[in-house]
């Protein structure tokens, strides 16, 4: 307590030392206010700095990427980061005991959250390191006897580019089709398991169109295949229900930053009966049951576990009024344009994540538009290339509409006035674009697109 008021006063004299803020228009929604640095400790480019001087941030609408970190969780890592900053592996005084007993309670929390074991959960920098250390770990310790592994085509990258990278050690991988509406079929993954499959790698939800694989089912499968299943969950921790053993998971990655923990800290749970062993990726002092080396980091491992544990107990009030808020931008925006398609399967999907696809609008073109808003598009506009996100393409969009797809992203900070003003922009800059595009003026005059042969000069 005296240390949160330490805090609150260190502050109120920062603020009434930077002086009076100078008046900011207000646009009537909720405004993101950002301090006054100092120039020489500010680094950005132009645009960043208007919008620093005119003291106004976008809406947030990009929780997939990442989200906030909850005021709770906080002050739950406050002590850790300035009193109890002992290392939790020194077992010789209390400075690590106290540490080591807080990482224990946040062990405890995560698997709470996922009715897991705390000796099953390891704690890692994040879902990253925890794919990693699930597809190589285990496809390395079984490899004198299994080389083959099955996946699906939309996985995150990391789960991909780990299998591309035991493709060159000699491991065979299959990359599992998925449907139209994103989901796979649940026959091409039983054809597709083989007697030296050693592990199914599938992810539970969506980061890009939000859908949830049947997990259930694909647990039972891999069971009776005696073949160890792995979910990357880092979109559904928190999110949905989850259990570890009703569901048959072997192995589970699970993500701070995406249920309003901190980042850098993430954790894995693996399986103690029967036994799923790993290959160790990093060497060093054996911590974390030898499988992740290296001192854990003890206030965001507080972190993760209080963030586990208020999403616990806030998991089906989010959830309805995310899907509440989630209905509200899809029925506007629906009711408002024409030739909008919603990705993946609407029933078996998260509702906090929304990939629209705006037919003869450019993604990109939209995205710079609604600049008052933070968005992501479903294109690669991150990367040199101008090929559309390899997910929109497993699932059979177009490429112009996989082009000129949008995700939203809805959480637990989320508020009606925010969607109300996010779906009036995306209206407004949808009609301005389509009015300037030849295209959507020639199929205003009846013409059909797929008909036309293009010729290039």
């Amino acid at each position: 307590m005296l240390l949160r008021v330490a805090w609150r006063r260190a502050a109120l004299s920062v603020t009434v030392a930077a002086g009076p803020r100078p008046a900011v228009p207000n646009r009537g929604l909720r405004l993101r206010v950002i301090d006054n640095a100092p120039q020489s400790a500010v680094h950005c480019d132009a645009a960043a700095a208007s919008e620093a001087e005119s003291g106004l941030r976008p809406l947030y609408m990009d929780v997939q990427a990442t989200a906030p970190l909850d005021p709770r969780v906080l002050d739950a890592m406050l002590p850790y980061l300035i009193n109890y900053y002992g290392n939790p592996h020194s077992r010789t005084h209390a400075y690590g005991w106290e540490s080591e007993a807080a990482v224990e309670h946040a062990r405890q929390q995560v698997a709470s959250l996922i009715g897991a074991d705390p000796r099953e959960i390891i704690f890692t920098s994040g879902a990253t390191e925890s794919n990693n250390i699930a597809v190589k770990g285990v496809a390395r310790f079984y490899k004198s006897r299994k080389k083959h592994i099955v996946t699906t085509q939309t996985e995150h990258k990391c789960v991909l580019d780990s299998c591309r990278s035991l493709e060159a050690e000699g491991f065979r991988v299959t990359y599992l089709p998925v449907q139209k509406s994103g989901i796979i079929d649940l026959k091409e993954l039983e054809a597709a398991i083989q007697p030296d499959t050693s592990l199914v790698s599938i992810m539970t939800v969506n980061n890009e169109i939000g859908v949830k694989q049947p997990i259930a089912e694909i647990g039972q499968i891999c069971s009776s295949r005696k073949v160890y299943f792995h979910t990357d969950a880092a979109q559904a921790v928190g999110k949905i229900p989850l259990d570890v053993n009703d569901m048959k998971i072997d192995l589970m990655s699970i993500s701070g930053h995406k249920i309003y923990g901190p980042k850098g800290v993430g954790a894995i749970y693996i399986r103690r009966r029967p036994r799923v062993r790993v290959e160790p990726l990093q060497s060093g002092g054996g911590q974390e049951r030898g499988m992740r080396s290296g001192t854990v980091p003890t206030p965001l491992v507080v972190g993760l576990g209080a963030a586990c544990e208020v999403a616990q107990q806030e998991m089906e009030y989010d959830h309805k009024r995310v899907s509440q808020l989630a209905e509200r931008l899809i029925q506007k925006i629906m009711k408002s344009l024409p030739d909008v398609v919603m990705n993946g399967d609407p029933e078996h999907h998260y509702p906090g994540c929304i990939n629209l696809s705006f037919a003869y609008v450019e993604g990109e073109s939209l995205l710079m538009a609604l600049k008052d808003v933070a968005l992501s598009s479903g294109s690669a506009c991150t990367s040199a290339s101008l090929e559309p996100s390899y997910v929109l393409r497993a699932i059979g969009a177009d490429e112009d509409l996989a082009h000129s797809s949008i995700r939203f992203g809805i959480g637990r900070f989320t508020t009606e006035e925010e969607v109300d003003y996010t779906v009036e922009k995306c209206i407004q800059h949808v009609k301005r674009l389509r009015e300037m595009s030849p295209l959507w003026e020639m199929v205003q005059d009846g013409i059909d697109l797929k008909s036309i042969k293009w010729t290039q000069h």
